[in-house]
C-alpha cells in the first residue's frame, strides 16, 4: 500500500495509550485531550512540524497529518483543527497564537438557528448555538463563523466560562468520541473579528485546508487496512489476497493524488490560476471513495472478528466511518460535475 506516513510521527514515540481503557468512549475524550495538549506543546517548540499550506512543504504537512490520523483519528481531528487555525491566522494576517494555546476551527453551518454576531460600544459579541465544535472542552481558543449584519464573518474567541459553554450529550456516536465534538452555547461572548466579511470560505487556504482533512481520512484508512494486511501475511486465503490487492491499489492512488495536490498548492498558493476548488473537490471525493471502499474490503475479507475482538480496529473503523461524513457526498459530486462541464474552468 502507498504508505507515505511515518509511523509514528516524530515526537510521538513512546506515547502508548491504554489499549483497554483509553479507547472506550467514556475515557477516550480525556485521554485524547491530554495527547492533544502534548502535541500542541511539541508544535510550539518545533519538535513537531506542520508547514503552512503553499509554503513549499505542503507534502510534509499532509504526511504529518496522515501519521497522526493513522495513530488516532480523534487526535488527528483536534490536531488538524489546531494547525488549520494557525494557517488561517497566518493567511489573514492575524496575531500568532501563544505557545500554550490550543485552537479549533468551529465553522460548521448546518440548517437551523446558528451563531449571530453583533457589534456595540464594547466590541463584537457572539450569541447562539454552534454545532459540531471539536475540542469543545480541550480548546482554549477557536476561530468561529457567525452571521453578522453585513454577512458571514470569522471571529477569534476565548473558550470556556459562562459565555462559551459546551452542551453536554450532544454527541452520541461511538465513532470520533475522543474528538470532544459537542455543540457550544455562546452567550454574549466577546469576539475579535479576523479578516473581512466572507473571508473564511473565499480565501485560497479554505480549499487547501479541505485537502488536509482528506489527508487525515487517508491516514485513517491506512490504519483500518492493517487487519487485512495481517490476514494476508498469514496466508489466510486467496480472497484475503484479492481484497488486499484492491485496497493497496486504491490507497496507492490516493497517496499519489495527495502528493500531486501538495505540489500544485505549492506552485500556486494564492490560486491565481483558479483551480483550487476543482482540485479540492476531486481530491476529497476520490479519497473519501477510497476510504469507504477500504472499510468495505476489510470487513468482507476479515469478517466480524476484528470489529468484535480488536478494540483498536473497532475504534479505527467507527472513527473513519463518522469522520468521512464531513464529505458532502452527492452535493460535492454535483458541484464537481458542474465545474467540469464549464469550458472556462481550468482543468
Amino acid at each position: 500500500m502507498h504508505d507515505t506516513a511515518p509511523s509514528p510521527t516524530p515526537g510521538l514515540e513512546g506515547r502508548d495509550r491504554d489499549e483497554t481503557s483509553g479507547l472506550r468512549p467514556e475515557a477516550a475524550r480525556r485521554e485524547t485531550a491530554q495527547e492533544f495538549a502534548s502535541v500542541v506543546a511539541d508544535i510550539a517548540s518545533g519538535a513537531l512540524v506542520f508547514p503552512l499550506p503553499g509554503s513549499g512543504r505542503t507534502a510534509q504537512r499532509f504526511v504529518s497529518l496522515q501519521s497522526v490520523a493513522r495513530r488516532d483519528l480523534s487526535l488527528a481531528r483536534l490536531v488538524e483543527g489546531h494547525v488549520d487555525a494557525l494557517a488561517i491566522l497566518a493567511e489573514l494576517g492575524a496575531a500568532h497564537p501563544g505557545p500554550a494555546e490550543r485552537w479549533g476551527v468551529w465553522a460548521a453551518e448546518p440548517p437551523g438557528a446558528g451563531l449571530t454576531a453583533t457589534q456595540g460600544d464594547g466590541g463584537w459579541r457572539l450569541s447562539g448555538l454552534k454545532q459540531y465544535c471539536s475540542g469543545a472542552h480541550s480548546c482554549t481558543h477557536a476561530l468561529v463563523t457567525a452571521a453578522a449584519a453585513d454577512g458571514r464573518r470569522l471571529f477569534a474567541v476565548r473558550t470556556g466560562g459562562s459565555a462559551c459553554r459546551p452542551v453536554e450529550d450532544t454527541w452520541q456516536a461511538f465513532g470520533m468520541a475522543g474528538s470532544d465534538t459537542l455543540d457550544v452555547r455562546f452567550t454574549d461572548a466577546p469576539a475579535v473579528p479576523v479578516g473581512p466579511v466572507e473571508c473564511y470560505v473565499r480565501r485560497p487556504g479554505f480549499q487547501h485546508g479541505g485537502i488536509g482533512v482528506a489527508a487525515c481520512w487517508y491516514g485513517g484508512a491506512l490504519a483500518v487496512a492493517q487487519p487485512l494486511r495481517r490476514a494476508a501475511e498469514r496466508g489466510a486465503d486467496p480472497h484475503a489476497d484479492a481484497h488486499l490487492g484492491a485496497v493497496d491499489m486504491s490507497l496507492h492512488a490516493a497517496g499519489v493524488l495527495l502528493e500531486q495536490a501538495a505540489a500544485e498548492i505549492d506552485q500556486d498558493p494564492l490560486d491565481r490560476g483558479g483551480g483550487a476548488r476543482l482540485r479540492s473537490l476531486r481530491v476529497r471525493g476520490f479519497v473519501e471513495d477510497v476510504c469507504a471502499r477500504t472499510l468495505t474490503h476489510v470487513g468482507r475479507a476479515t469478517g466480524a472478528a476484528p470489529l468484535c475482538r480488536d478494540l483498536r480496529h473497532a475504534r479505527n473503523a467507527a472513527d473513519l466511518t463518522v469522520y468521512l461524513r464531513q464529505h458532502h457526498a452527492e452535493r460535492d459530486l454535483a458541484e464537481l460535475g458542474g465545474l467540469v462541464a464549464r469550458p472556462e474552468v481550468p482543468r
